[in-house]
């Protein structure tokens, strides 16, 4: 079975933080996390990015997820809902 992740990801991001988000992005498809990212418009200052991962592999997404954002100060720009 697998497991959804999502992320919730500001729209009005500076050209650091849009460059940083693509490059988290492009490490959890390289990780081998997952294949495909898809992006939904939630409203006017959010998109949801989200894909799904191997069930076993989640609490470990997860924790490389927030430790990504965190370390490169994205806490304001990101955020992870599931």
């Amino acid at each position: 079975m697998e497991k959804a992740i999502q992320l919730k990801v500001r729209k009005d991001l500076d050209a650091r933080q849009q460059h940083t988000i693509l490059k988290l992005k492009g490490s959890l498809i390289s990780k081998g996390y997952t294949e495909i990212i898809h992006i939904l418009d939630k409203d006017e200052q959010y998109h949801i990015n989200y894909f799904e991962t191997e069930a076993d592999r989640g609490t470990e997404v997860r924790d490389y997820i927030r430790a990504f954002i965190s370390d490169e100060n994205l806490i304001d720009a990101a955020e992870m809902l599931s």
